[in-house]
């Protein structure tokens, strides 16, 4: 046997970060219906966070988000009625504040709001896709230093370099969903197994 298989190591694979539910399937509990003037009531039945369209917007937020930096978010959502966005994810990067938005703009919009004060439907995240009604989708944000990057079930729709990126809010009420919030616009939508995990 060679002197170096002897004091060979073994590869061992760092383990994955550990995922923290955010949602316990039973009630709100940390989250609290976001203040929208004239949002629906959300409750939770079957494990699910119900959504109803309100008068423009209905959501729920978090008064802490569970981190700013280095962090991945995922959860699943499905738009139930309504054609506009049904689960858009308002969330920290460092100090500033964005949000994924999902089916917007009349039903297929993808994209961060707002990048270099533009919004999801005309900065370069912008992107397309049909949502069925009825149908589930796992959403995963990934935020790291160098990037902002989103998933729809195995597909990735932002790959955004934010070095030298201005990110903010689109101004309006969707501010309101700051720290860490989910929201839909004029349409039903349901959201579940709510959970994050530090990088």
């Amino acid at each position: 046997m060679s002197s170096l298989a002897l004091f060979a190591v073994p590869f061992t694979r760092a383990a994955e970060p550990e995922w923290i539910p955010l949602f316990d399937g039973k009630a709100l509990g940390k989250w609290k219906t976001t203040d929208f003037a004239g949002h629906a009531d959300v409750s939770v039945k079957d494990g699910e966070i119900l959504l109803p369209q309100g008068g423009d917007m209905t959501g729920i937020n978090l008064e802490a988000a569970p981190a700013k930096m280095d962090y991945e978010i995922e959860y699943l959502a499905k738009r139930v009625e309504g054609d506009d966005f049904f689960g858009a994810l308002t969330f920290p990067v460092g100090e500033k504040h964005v949000t994924l938005v999902l089916g917007g703009w009349g039903g297929s919009v993808v994209g961060i709001s707002n990048v270099n004060g533009e919004n999801a439907s005309e900065n370069e995240t912008t992107q397309y896709r049909n949502f069925k009604k009825g149908q589930w989708y796992r959403i995963r944000v990934r935020v790291t230093k160098a990037k902002i990057e989103a998933w729809i079930d195995k597909d990735q729709l932002v790959d955004l370099e934010t070095d030298g990126k201005n990110l903010d809010m689109r101004i309006g009420e969707i501010e309101s969903s700051k720290p860490f919030g989910i929201a839909t616009w004029r349409t039903s939508g349901a959201i579940k197994e709510i959970r994050w995990r530090k990088l």
